[in-house]
C-alpha cells in the first residue's frame, strides 16, 4: 500500500474512531481517568462532543507511547471493534508517527487540562510566590475561596461517577459502615459502651461511628486519632467517605480537611515543609497561600489532617529510601503540636508497634469489618436486583465459612463479585460451596476473566511477575514503565489496577499505578511463585514464613506480604491442582511437587514453639490448605496451655483456631490476656467443645461481645472455667451471660471480677449459684456492690450448701463451693427419713468460712450477720476485721460466739475497739466453751478469738487415733482445749487497772482453766507487778505468763523469783533487761522440751511439752544488767528457797573478779543447782583460775567450761555420781606464764576426766612447761591441745618425754590444717602406747631424734605417719636407727609413693632394720605400708643360715639382698600384698617373693587380694607356698587368674594341713578348679573360717561341699553369699552343718534358698550361733518366721539379717527373749504396719540392741507410734534407720517424743518420707536426734 492509500485508510479509520468513541462516552471517560488521574472531566459544560473526544485522545497520546498502547489493548478488548479495523488499530496507530497527524502531534505535549468551572489551579507554587500584605478582610475571603476550591476538588477526587451515572450528588455510592471500638476512654459519645457500632438499617446510625472518631470535647493537646485494622477492613474507604462527608457539609467542625497516602509521599525525593504539604502537594490557592496559611494556623482547630497507611510511612521505598522520613517527620511534629498547634491529626495503620511519634493519650480506634447484619446489607446494596438479592442472601446464609471471610469487607467485595456470576450458572446453595476459602474466592475471581472458558495464563503470570517483584523490592506504586501495555489493559479491563496522579516535587508530577488492593497484589504474587518455571522449590518454600507483628519498626517495616503465605498454602489445596496446571503449563507431578513442599513447611512451622501472632497466621495458613491430615498434626503439637497476648483477634482469626481445635483429642486451655477482640468473636467457637478453661481478659470486651459470647457458652460442653475479666460489660451484656450461663451446667469456676458491674448484676450472678450445680469458685472481685448485696450474699452462702468460703474485701468479691455429688445428695436424703435429727447433723457437718474485710459493715449490720451466721451451719473461720462494728458491734459479735459453732477463728480486728470493749470480749470467753485464745492489742487493732477444733476432729488430725492417743502424757492432758491463752499486749494497763483485770480474769478462769497471759506491752511497773504477783495464786495453774516491756526494774524481778517457790507451776523465769524480757513459765515451756502436737500444722520453733520428771527442773535466766556483788549475794539468797534442780543462767556486759568471788562463794548455799551459765559476759584473765578452784569451793561440780573469756558453763551433780571433773578453757588467750599456776589449781582437784586447752597460745614453750607438769595431774581422760601453734619441736618434746608420762595410751597429732593434739591417759600405767602423726613434715634433722626418742619410749608400740614427707631413703634410715632392748614397734606409714613402689625396694628398706620383721602389710592402691618389728635383733646360725639360702633362688639381681634379708625376716609371720601386680615381663617381685616365703619357716598369715597375678608368677608363688608348712590363713581374694591358675594354685594348697582360715572370695573357681579346693578342705580339719564369696559354685558345687563339711568339725564361719545356689544345693548345705556344732557365723545371701531352705536351717542351727546372714534369698512370711523362732534357742546370737526378701504379711518376731542381739537387718522386705507389730513389739525382748535396720518399707504412723513406745526401754540402741517409709509428721513427732522420755539413741533416719521439709526442719531443729538428711548426719565418736 503506498503513502497516499495509507493516509487515506488512516483518515477513514480515524472517522470510525471517534463515532466508536462518540457512541462509548461513558467509557471513555472512565478509560481517561484511569490513565489521567489529574485530568479534570466537566460533567456538567460540556464542548461539543467530537471537540471534548478530540481533546481527551490528545491528551492519552501525549501522556506516552506505553499510555497510548494500553488504551488501544483496552480499547480492542472491551468493546465491539470488528476484526479487521483490530488489527490496523493494534498495527499502524500503535506507531507514534503513524498518528500523530490526526491528533495534532504538533502541540504541546503537555497542555493543560479541562478545567472544573470554579477550579482555577495556581499559576506557581507556594514556595515562589512573592509575599504581599493583606487586610483581614482579604485574607478572609482569599482564605474561603481556597476553601470552597478544597470541598470542590474533595467532591470530585472522593464523590465516585458523576451525576448522569444514576447516583445523587449527596450519597455517590452506598456505604456500609465497618464496626469501630475505642481502645481508651476518650471514646466520645457511648462511654459505657466502649464502642460505637452504628445500626446498617439506618443510613444516620451507619454515619454516626464515622461522626464521632473525633473527641470535641477533648482539651486543648495533641488531638490524634489513630484508627487500627487489619488489611482489607475499609479504612482508606473510611478515610474517602469522611473526606466525601465534609465536602458535602455533613462534617461541620472542620473548615479544612486533607488526606495524604504514604504510598505516595514515599515517593518525594527532598524535605518538605507544612506549606508544601499542603499546597504543592495537595491542592494550591488561587493566590498568595501565605495569608491562607496563616488563615489555617490560626483555625488550626479546625483543620483535620488524614494520613491513611501510617504502617507504609515506616517502609523503605525503593525511591528516595533516605528521605522518606521527611513526610513522617512533619506528621510527627503535627502529633507532638509543633506543626500547626490545635489541629487534629487522623491516622490509619495495620495493627502493630506504632512509632514514637504518635502520643500515648491518642485515641485507638480499632477497625473490626462487619458483622451479620452488615454483610446483609452489603450485598442488599451491591445486588440491584430483588431475585439476585434474595439468591445471594440465601447463598450466603447457609455457608458458615463464607460468612465468616465476608467480615472482612474487602472479602466481602469480591465475594458478592464472584457470586454475581456464579448465581446465573450454577443450581441454589451450589455456588457458595466453590468458595470455601480466601484464597478459591480470589482464584474464583480470576476465572471470571476467561472468555469462551480460555483462561489468559500468559496475563496472570505476567501480572504476578509484576506483583512479586513489587513485593520483593518493596514496591506497591508502579510506573507506566513498570508494566508493559498489553498487562496494563488487562488490569484496566478487569479494574484490577487503579492510577493516581504523584507529586514528586514543586510543580511536578508522575502517574502512579498500584493494584486496587495490596492483598491482590500478593495474590498474584502467589500465582507467580507457585506456577512459574522461574521460581525453584527452595525460592517457593522461601516465602512461605509467619510474620512477627511485633517488629521493632524503627527504619524496617512492616512486611508487604501479609497474606502471600496464606495464598501460597491456599493454591497448595488439591482444590487448585487443575488451575495451576493450565497456568503453568506443566504436568501435574511438577505441580504436586511444589504443593507438597508448601505444605511440609506448614508442619515443620507447627512443631516449632510460636507466638501468639504466628500461631494464628498459620492457623489460617492451615485451613487454606484444606488438607485433613495437616489439620489433625496440628492439631495435637497443640500445648495444654494456649495464650494470646496483646495483639488483635478477629471473628475470622478465631475461626481459624477453632476450626483446628475440631481435630484435637484432649482439652485445651485458651487464655486471651490484653487482645484488642473483635466484638463478635466469640461466636466462633460456638461447638468448640474441646476448650476446658476459657479466659478473656481486655478493656475492648463490651456489650456486645458479651452478647456473642452467651450465644456461643452452652455450645461449649467441656468447658469448666470462664474468665471474662478486665472488661466493659455492664448491665446489658450481662443478662445476656446471665441466661446463657444457667445451659452451662459443667462449669466449675467462672471469674468476672474487674468489669464495673453494679449491685443487681452482681446479685444476679450471685443467685446464679443454685443453677451451676459443679462450680467451684466464683470471682466477682473489683465490681461494685453495696452493703445489702453483701448481707444477700451471706445469706446465700449460709443456705446454699455447696459453699465453703466468702471472701469479701475492699474490691474483692469470692465465692468458693465444694460440689455436692448426687451419690451425697441420696445418703443425705435417706439419711432424712430415717432420722430425725438428720437435718441438724448434716448442717453440722458441713463447715463456712466468711471473709468480709472491710466492707464498710456498721453497728446495725452486727445483729442481722448474727441472724444469719445462727442460721446457718458450723463457720470455720469468720473475719470481720477492717469494718466499723465499734464496741457495741464487737460486744453483740462476741457474744453470740458461742452459739455460732465457730471451728477456727473470729476476728474483729480493726473495728474501733477501746478499753471498754476488752472487757466484753472478755466476759464472753466464760460462756464459750471451746474459746482456745484471746488476742488484743489496741496499739495495732487487733483483737482475735481463735477456737478449739472438736475432740473428733482432733482424733482424725492423725491417721490413726488409737495408737497415737494412747502414748499422750500427762502434762498434754493438762494442757487440753480448756486450757485457754489470753494476749493483752498494748492496752495500756496501768497498775491500778491490775485489780479490775484480775478480777475479770478469775470470772473467766473459772469455768475453764487458763494456761497463758500475755500482758506485754502495757505500763505495769514494779508497783503493777509486784501486785499482779500477790493476785497471781487466783487465777490457778497457768503455763506461762508475759510480763514484758512493762517498765520493770532489777528489784521487781527479785520479787517474782519468790514466785517459783510458791507457785508450783513456775518452773522458768526468763529475764533480759536491757530488752525489758519477762516471762514465767509452766513444765514443758522450757528450751528442751520435746514435741507435743500431732500432725502437719506443727508450728516451727513452738514450745514442746514434758513427758517425764526428767525435764521438770526449773530455770532462771537473767540478762542485760549489771551485776554488783551485791545484787549476786541477794539473788543467791533468793533462790536460795527455790526448789531443784535449779538451773542459772546469767548474762551482763562484764562480771569483775569480786562478783564472780562472790558468786562462787555463794555456790554451796544452793545445794540444788544443776547448771549455771555465764553467757556474753567479759571475764577477767584472773577468773580462770577461779573457776579452776571451784572443785575446792563447791566438790559437787561435774564440768567447768570457759570459752573465749565469755562464755562460762558449770555442771553440778551429787557426790554420789563424781567419777571426774571435765575442765574446758579453750580461746582463753593461755600461754606458757599460765601452764604453773593453772596446773597447781587443776592438781587439787581429786579427779580430771577431761582437760580441753584448744584455741590458746602455748605455742612449743608452753607445751613444754604442760609436759613438765602433767605428771601432777590426776586426769584420766583427754588432753586436748589443738590449735596451739605447736610446731615438730614440741612434737619431738612430747616423744622425749614419754618415759616420764606412763599413763600416756594414745597420742594423735595433725600439724596441717586440722591442727589437732590430743593426749589420752590412763588412770594406770599403760603398756602400750599408740602414736598418731599426720602431716608433720619431718626433715633429715628430725628424723635422729624421732628415732632416738622412739627407742626410749619403751611403752610406744604402734605409730602412724600420714603424709608426714618421710621418703623411702628417709624410711630405711628411720629402720636402722629406731633400736630397742626388747618388745616391738608397729609402723603404719600412708603417703602418696607408697602406691607406686615395688616390693623389692620395700624389702631392702626393711632389711636395714634394726630388730625383726614379724608382719609386713603392703597396699598400693590405699597407699599404706605397715610393718612389725621385734627386738631384739635375733641372728641365726650360720648352718640355719646356710640351710634357707639353700632354698632360695641365688641367680636374680637381688641375690646380695637374700642375705640380710632373711635375716631380718626370719621371724616374719605375717605378710599381707593388697593391688600389687605380678606381670610376665617383670618376674622380679614373683621371684623375690618366691625367696621370701621359701625364707619365712614361721610365716602364719598370707594375703594376696586385689591383684593381677600372671602364669608365671602364681608359679614361683605356688613354690613359695608349698613350703609354708605353718600357714594358718590364706587370702587369694578378689584376684584375676585364669583357670590353669587357679588348678595350681588348689595344687600348692594340698599340703596346708594346719590353715585355720581360708578366704577365696570373687574367685574364678570353676568344675576342676572347685573339686580340687574340696578335696584339700577335706585334710584341713583345722579350718576355722571358710570364705568363698561370690564364686557362683552352683547347686552341684554346693552339693559336694556339704559333703565333706562334717569333717570340719572346728568351722566357726561359714560365707557362701552370692554363690547360685537354690534349694537343691541349699538343704543339703543346712543338712551338712548339723555336724558343725562350733559355727558363729552362717553368711548365705544373694542366693536363691527358698524357704525350703530356711526350714532346714531351723533344724541345725548351732549354739553358739553370732550371726545369721540370709539377705535377697527369695525366703517368704514362712521361713522368715521359723527361723525366728530357731534363734530363740540361740542365746549368743548378736546380728541377724533378713533384708530384701519379700515377707508382705509377715514379718518375724521374737516371743523369748533375745539377750544378745545387737543389730536385725529388715531392710526392703515390703512390710507394712499391720505385719510390723508384733515386731516392734516383741524389740523389748532385746535388751542389747544397737541397730534396727527397717528402711525401704512400707511402715505408717502406727509401727512409728509403737518404736516410740518402745525407744526408751532400749538402753543401748544406737541406730534406728526408718528411710523411705511412709511415716508422716505425726509419726515422726510420736518418735521424737519417744526419744525424750529417756531413750539414747543417737540418731534416728528418717529420710525420704512423707514429711513437708518445714516440718521437717522444725522437727529436728527441736530434737536435732531425727534425721532428715540423705547422708547419714551422726556425729563420730571420739
Amino acid at each position: 500500500m503506498d503513502s497516499e492509500s495509507l493516509q487515506l485508510g488512516n483518515e477513514n479509520l480515524w472517522a470510525w474512531f471517534v463515532r466508536l468513541l462518540s457512541q462509548n462516552s461513558e467509557w471513555l471517560s472512565a478509560k481517561v481517568k484511569f490513565y489521567l488521574p489529574t485530568m479534570d472531566l466537566d460533567c456538567s459544560n460540556m464542548a461539543p462532543e467530537p471537540e471534548v473526544i478530540h481533546h481527551q485522545l490528545r491528551r492519552l497520546y501525549t501522556q506516552g507511547l506505553a499510555t497510548w498502547q494500553s488504551f488501544i489493548y483496552s480499547l480492542c478488548m472491551e468493546l465491539d471493534v470488528p476484526l479487521e479495523l483490530e488489527v490496523p488499530l493494534l498495527s499502524i496507530w500503535g506507531q507514534k508517527d503513524e498518528f500523530s497527524n490526526q491528533i495534532g502531534a504538533g502541540e504541546d505535549s503537555h497542555p493543560e487540562p479541562l478545567q472544573h468551572h470554579g477550579v482555577k489551579r495556581p499559576s506557581q507554587s507556594c514556595g515562589s510566590s512573592p509575599h504581599r500584605k493583606h487586610s483581614r478582610k482579604q485574607q478572609l475571603e482569599l482564605a474561603k475561596k481556597y476553601l470552597k476550591l478544597l470541598k470542590t476538588s474533595a467532591q470530585q477526587n472522593h464523590g465516585g461517577e458523576c451525576p448522569e451515572a444514576g447516583h445523587t450528588h449527596a450519597s455517590p455510592q452506598a456505604y456500609i459502615p465497618p464496626i469501630l471500638q475505642w481502645s481508651r476512654d476518650t471514646s466520645p459519645l457511648n462511654a459505657q459502651e466502649g464502642a460505637t457500632i452504628g445500626d446498617p438499617n439506618t443510613a444516620d446510625d451507619m454515619d454516626v461511628s464515622i461522626q464521632d472518631l473525633f473527641n470535641f470535647k477533648a482539651p486543648k493537646g495533641p488531638r490524634v486519632t489513630v484508627l487500627l485494622g487489619k488489611a482489607g477492613m475499609g479504612k482508606t474507604t473510611l478515610a474517602h467517605r469522611l473526606c466525601w462527608r465534609w465536602a458535602n457539609g455533613q462534617v461541620d467542625h472542620f473548615q479544612a480537611l486533607f488526606l495524604f497516602e504514604f504510598r505516595r509521599l514515599n515517593m518525594i525525593t527532598h524535605l518538605l515543609t507544612l506549606p508544601q504539604l499542603l499546597f504543592d502537594l495537595y491542592l494550591s490557592p488561587e493566590s498568595d497561600s501565605d495569608a491562607v496559611f496563616q488563615y489555617l494556623k490560626e483555625n488550626a482547630h479546625q483543620v483535620l489532617l488524614i494520613f491513611d497507611g501510617l504502617d507504609e510511612a515506616l517502609h523503605s521505598s525503593s525511591k528516595g529510601a533516605d528521605n522518606a522520613g521527611s513526610a513522617l517527620n512533619l506528621f510527627s511534629d503535627l502529633c507532638r503540636g509543633t506543626l500547626l498547634p490545635g489541629c487534629w491529626v487522623m491516622a490509619t495503620s495495620r495493627p502493630g508497634k506504632l512509632p514514637a511519634c504518635v502520643p500515648t493519650e491518642a485515641t485507638m480506634v480499632y477497625m473490626w469489618g462487619f458483622d451479620g447484619l452488615r454483610v446483609e446489607k452489603y450485598i442488599s446494596h451491591f445486588f440491584s436486583d430483588l431475585p439476585s438479592q434474595e439468591l445471594a442472601l440465601a447463598e450466603m446464609r447457609t455457608n458458615e465459612r463464607l460468612r465468616g471471610m465476608c467480615a472482612v469487607p474487602a472479602l466481602c467485595q469480591v465475594a458478592c463479585f464472584c457470586l454475581r456470576h456464579l448465581l446465573p450458572r450454577s443450581p441454589p446453595g451450589q455456588s457458595t460451596a466453590l468458595l470455601p476459602t480466601v484464597t478459591q474466592l480470589y482464584l474464583q475471581m480470576v476465572k471470571t476473566f476467561s472468555h469462551s472458558g480460555t483462561l489468559p495464563a500468559t496475563s496472570l503470570l505476567g501480572l504476578g511477575k509484576v506483583a512479586f517483584r513489587g513485593l520483593d523490592t518493596g514496591k506497591v506504586i508502579f510506573s507506566i514503565e513498570d508494566i508493559p501495555s498489553p498487562l496494563m489493559a488487562f488490569g484496566s479491563v478487569h479494574s484490577l489496577l487503579t492510577s493516581f496522579c504523584i507529586h514528586t516535587s514543586t510543580g511536578h508530577q508522575e502517574i502512579g499505578y498500584a493494584f486496587i488492593h495490596l492483598s491482590l497484589q500478593e495474590f498474584f504474587a502467589a500465582l507467580y511463585l507457585m506456577a512459574s518455571d522461574t521460581i525453584d522449590k527452595n525460592t517457593l518454600t522461601y516465602y512461605v514464613t509467619l510474620n512477627s507483628h511485633w517488629i521493632l519498626r524503627t527504619k524496617a517495616r512492616l512486611g508487604l506480604s501479609d497474606h502471600l503465605p496464606m495464598f501460597l498454602a491456599g493454591l497448595a489445596s488439591h482444590t487448585c491442582h487443575a488451575f495451576l496446571c493450565h497456568l503453568s503449563q506443566q504436568d501435574e507431578a511438577w505441580v504436586g511437587s511444589r504443593q507438597a513442599a508448601v505444605v511440609q513447611v506448614l508442619r515443620k512451622l507447627g512443631s516449632r514453639k510460636l507466638t501468639g501472632p504466628k500461631m494464628i497466621e498459620l492457623y489460617h495458613c492451615v485451613a487454606e490448605t484444606q488438607e485433613l491430615e495437616l489439620v489433625r498434626f496440628i492439631a495435637q503439637s497443640l500445648p495444654f496451655q494456649l495464650s494470646f497476648h496483646n495483639f488483635p483477634l478477629t471473628r475470622a482469626d478465631l475461626a481459624a483456631l477453632a476450626n483446628i481445635l475440631e481435630h484435637k483429642t484432649v482439652p485445651i486451655h485458651l487464655d486471651f490476656d490484653g487482645c484488642p477482640l473483635e466484638p463478635h468473636c466469640p461466636e466462633a467457637l460456638v461447638g468448640c467443645g474441646q476448650v476446658e478453661n476459657l479466659s478473656f481478659k481486655s478493656r475492648k470486651c463490651g456489650n456486645a461481645f458479651a452478647e456473642a459470647l452467651g450465644r456461643s457458652l452452652p455450645t461449649m460442653g467441656s468447658l469448666k472455667m470462664l474468665g471474662l475479666t478486665g472488661s466493659k460489660i455492664t448491665a446489658r451484656g450481662i443478662s445476656h451471660l446471665i441466661q446463657a450461663l444457667p445451659l452451662c451446667s459443667q462449669l466449675e469456676e467462672l471469674s468476672l471480677h474487674d468489669n464495673q458491674l453494679k449491685d443487681p448484676e452482681v446479685l444476679s450472678l450471685v443467685e446464679l449459684l443454685p443453677c451451676l450445680p459443679k462450680l467451684q469458685k466464683l470471682d466477682l472481685s473489683r465490681n461494685s456492690f453495696s452493703v445489702s448485696t453483701l448481707l444477700s450474699s451471706v445469706k446465700l452462702a449460709t443456705t446454699y450448701p455447696s459453699v465453703r468460703k466468702l471472701q469479701v474485701r475492699e474490691s474483692d468479691f469470692i465465692f468458693l463451693l465444694s460440689p455436692i455429688t448426687e451419690k451425697a445428695v441420696q445418703q443425705s436424703e435417706a439419711s432424712d427419713l430415717q432420722d430425725k435429727d438428720s437435718l441438724k447433723e448434716k448442717g453440722q457437718s458441713r463447715s463456712l468460712e466468711l471473709r468480709l474485710q472491710k466492707c464498710q459493715l456498721m453497728v446495725h449490720n452486727a445483729e442481722v450477720l448474727v441472724e444469719l451466721f445462727q442460721k446457718g451451719p458450723q463457720l470455720e473461720k469468720l473475719d470481720l476485721s477492717g469494718n466499723h462494728l465499734e464496741d457495741e458491734g464487737c460486744r453483740v459479735v462476741a457474744e453470740a460466739a458461742s452459739q455460732l459453732q465457730i471451728a477456727q477463728k473470729l476476728d474483729l480486728s480493726d473495728n474501733g475497739l477501746s478499753k471498754m470493749g476488752v472487757t466484753y470480749v472478755l466476759r464472753a470467753m466464760s460462756t464459750c466453751g471451746t474459746l482456745e485464745e484471746l488476742h488484743i492489742s489496741l496499739l495495732s487493732n487487733t483483737a482475735v478469738l481463735t477456737f478449739s477444733q472438736e475432740p473428733r476432729k482432733q482424733e482424725r488430725s492423725c491417721k490413726r487415733g488409737t495408737p497415737l492417743t494412747s502414748f499422750a502424757s500427762p502434762v498434754a492432758s493438762e494442757t487440753s482445749p480448756s486450757s485457754r491463752r489470753i494476749r493483752l499486749t498494748h492496752c495500756g494497763f496501768l497498775a491500778k487497772d491490775i485489780e479490775r483485770l484480775c478480777k475479770a480474769l478469775r470470772a473467766v478462769c473459772q469455768p475453764h482453766h487458763l494456761g497463758h497471759l500475755d500482758l506485754s506491752d502495757n505500763s505495769l511497773g514494779d508497783e503493777g507487778v509486784a501486785l499482779l504477783a500477790k493476785l497471781l495464786p487466783g487465777l490457778g495453774p497457768l503455763q506461762s505468763l508475759n510480763l514484758s516491756r512493762n517498765g520493770v526494774s532489777l528489784d521487781a524481778v527479785f520479787g517474782l523469783i519468790t514466785c517459783m517457790s510458791s507457785l508450783q507451776w513456775v518452773f522458768h523465769l526468763d529475764v533480759s533487761l536491757d530488752s525489758d524480757h519477762i516471762l514465767l513459765g509452766g513444765a514443758g515451756t522450757g528450751r528442751d522440751a520435746p514435741a507435743g502436737r500431732c500432725g502437719p500444722e506443727f508450728v516451727a520453733g513452738g514450745p514442746l511439752l514434758a513427758f517425764s520428771s526428767h525435764y521438770t527442773s526449773r530455770s532462771f535466766r537473767l540478762q542485760g544488767c549489771q551485776l554488783e556483788p551485791l545484787s549476786l549475794a541477794c539473788l543467791c539468797a533468793t533462790l536460795e528457797k527455790c526448789p531443784g534442780p535449779l538451773e542459772v543462767h546469767l548474762s551482763c556486759k562484764t562480771l569483775s573478779d569480786e562478783s564472780l568471788k562472790t558468786l562462787m562463794q555463794c555456790l554451796p548455799q544452793l545445794p540444788q543447782l544443776s547448771l549455771l551459765q555465764l553467757s556474753h559476759t567479759v571475764l577477767s584473765s584472773r577468773s580462770l583460775f577461779l573457776l579452776a578452784d571451784v572443785f575446792n569451793l563447791c566438790p559437787r561440780v561435774q564440768k567447768v567450761n570457759l570459752r573465749s573469756l565469755c562464755h562460762a558453763v558449770l555442771h553440778f551433780g551429787s557426790k554420789e555420781e563424781q567419777e571426774g571433773v571435765c575442765f574446758g578453757f579453750p580461746g582463753c588467750s593461755l600461754s606458757q606464764e599460765h601452764m604453773e599456776p593453772l596446773c597447781c589449781a587443776l592438781s587439787r582437784c581429786k579427779a580430771l576426766s577431761q582437760l580441753d586447752l584448744t584455741d590458746n597460745l602455748l605455742d612449743d614453750s608452753g607445751l613444754r612447761c604442760l609436759l613438765e607438769c602433767l605428771p601432777q595431774l590426776p586426769i584420766c581422760g583427754w588432753l586436748d591441745l589443738s590449735h596451739n601453734s605447736v610446731s615438730q619441736e614440741g612434737v619431738l618434746c612430747l616423744l622425749e618425754t614419754l618415759p616420764s608420762c606412763p599413763r600416756v595410751c594414745e597420742i594423735s597429732v595433725s600439724l596441717g590444717s586440722e591442727l589437732n593434739f590430743r593426749i589420752h591417759l590412763s588412770r594406770e600405767e599403760e603398756a602400750e602406747t599408740k602414736l598418731r602423726m599426720c602431716e608433720c613434715s619431718f626433715g633429715p634433722e628430725h628424723l635422729s631424734r624421732l628415732a632416738s626418742s622412739l627407742s626410749q619410749a619403751q611403752q610406744l608400740t604402734e605409730l602412724t605417719l600420714t603424709r608426714c614427707h618421710l621418703d623411702l631413703p628417709q624410711l630405711t634410715n628411720f629402720l636402722n636407727l629406731v633400736n630397742r632392748p626388747a618388745g616391738w614397734l608397729g609402723l603404719r606409714l600412708e603417703e602418696p609413693w607408697v602406691g607406686h613402689i615395688s616390693l623389692p625396694a620395700v624389702m631392702e628398706a626393711c632389711a636395714q632394720a634394726s630388730g625383726c620383721l614379724t608382719e609386713l602389710s603392703l597396699s598400693e592402691t590405699q597407699q599404706q605400708l605397715w610393718l612389725r618389728l621385734d627386738f631384739p635383733h635375733q641372728e641365726d646360725s650360720s648352718e640355719v643360715m646356710a640351710n634357707r639360702l639353700a632354698h632360695c633362688d641365688l641367680g636374680t639381681d637381688h641375690s646380695l639382698l637374700m642375705r640380710p634379708l632373711m635375716e631380718t625376716c626370719a621371724r616374719l609371720q605375717q605378710l599381707s600384698l593388697s593391688q600389687v601386680n605380678f606381670s610376665d615381663d617383670d618376674d622380679t617381685r614373683s621371684r623375690l617373693l618366691q625367696n621370701l616365703l621359701l625364707s619365712s619357716s614361721e610365716l602364719k598369715s598370707f594375703r594376696l587380694t586385689s591383684s593381677c597375678v600372671s602364669t608365671q608368677s602364681l608359679t614361683h608363688l605356688a613354690s613359695g607356698l608349698r613350703h609354708c608348712c605353718h600357714l594358718e590363713e590364706l587370702d587369694f581374694s578378689n584376684n584375676h587368674l585364669y583357670e590353669e591358675n587357679v588348678e595350681l594354685l588348689m595344687g600348692a594348697l594340698q599340703g596346708t594341713c594346719r590353715l585355720k582360715r581360708l578366704h577365696f572370695s570373687h574367685f574364678p573357681l570353676e568344675a576342676s578348679s572347685l573339686a580340687l579346693l574340696i578335696q584339700g578342705l577335706s585334710h584341713m580339719t583345722l579350718l576355722q573360717h571358710l570364705c568363698l564369696r561370690h564364686n557362683q559354685i552352683g547347686d552341684v558345687g554346693t552339693q559336694n561341699l556339704a559333703a565333706i563339711l562334717p569333717r570340719l568339725l572346728g568351722l566357726r564361719k561359714l560365707d557362701l553369699s552370692g554363690n547360685s545356689i537354690g534349694p537343691a544345693g541349699g538343704v543339703p548345705l543346712a543338712k551338712s552343718l548339723t555336724h558343725c556344732r562350733c559355727l558363729e557365723e552362717i553368711i548365705l545371701g544373694n542366693n536363691s534358698l527358698g524357704d525350703a531352705t530356711a526350714l532346714g536351717l531351723t533344724q541345725t542351727l548351732p549354739p553358739q550361733l553370732r550371726v545369721l546372714r540370709l539377705p535377697a534369698s527369695q525366703l517368704g512370711p514362712e521361713g522368715a518366721l521359723c527361723l525366728a523362732r530357731a534363734l530363740e534357742q540361740c542365746p549368743h546370737i548378736e546380728e541377724f539379717s533378713l533384708a530384701e526378701n519379700n515377707l508382705a504379711g509377715s514379718v518375724p518376731y521374737f516371743c523369748k527373749s533375745v539377750p544378745l542381739l545387737r543389730q536385725i537387718d529388715l531392710i526392703s522386705c515390703k512390710i507394712d504396719d499391720q505385719a510390723a507389730k508384733h515386731l516392734a513389739t516383741s524389740l523389748k525382748l532385746c535388751p542389747s540392741l544397737e541397730e534396727i535396720l527397717l528402711s525401704w518399707n512400707l511402715l505408717g504412723d502406727e509401727v512409728a507410734a509403737e518404736l516410740a513406745q518402745v525407744l526408751p526401754q532400749m538402753e543401748q540402741l544406737k541406730r534406728l534407720d526408718l528411710e523411705k517409709n511412709r511415716i508422716t509428721a505425726c509419726g515422726a513427732q510420736l518418735l521424737a517424743q519417744g526419744l525424750v522420755q529417756g531413750s539414747c539413741v543417737p540418731v534416728i533416719r528418717l529420710w525420704n518420707n512423707p514429711i513437708p521439709a518445714d516440718v521437717a526442719q522444725s522437727l529436728q531443729n527441736q530434737e536435732p536426734r531425727l534425721d532428715f538428711a540423705f547422708f547419714d548426719q551422726q556425729p563420730q565418736t571420739l
